[in-house]
């Protein structure tokens, strides 16, 4: 994995799914607003490319977890929405859940009891 640069993270391979999964829940959106949900929710931490989105979106719209269809946005430009499936919900609870089990498992080997601050 490549160092960081300034504040942004880079991204643990899998967590993008998650990422992806957790913002349509919201509602259906197109992959630019996906990106600029993730950018800030985390507060400018995680950055996104469009190297990394689309095809994790064609991935993700393969397993059927979500679907896509062109529609007309706001802008009245034709866009690429991605809606959240039922099975995509059902993933999302599991690599949620997959998540929190991963992050416990860093907190404590980070951060061992009885050795805060070592």
């Amino acid at each position: 994995m490549p160092p960081t640069t300034g504040s942004s993270v880079e991204l643990l391979r899998g967590t993008l799914d998650l990422l992806i999964l957790r913002t349509l829940l919201a509602g259906p959106t197109h992959g630019h607003a996906i990106a600029k949900h993730i950018q800030r929710t985390s507060e400018d931490l995680l950055k996104v490319e469009t190297g990394s989105l689309y095809p994790a979106l064609h991935r993700l719209e393969t397993k059927s977890w979500i679907s896509a269809a062109w529609e007309i946005s706001d802008k009245g430009k034709r866009a690429r929405v991605y809606r959240l499936t039922p099975r995509g919900r059902k993933q999302l609870v599991a690599e949620q859940s997959k998540w929190e089990t991963f992050s416990h498992a860093m907190r404590l080997i980070v951060n061992p009891a009885g050795q805060e601050g070592q």
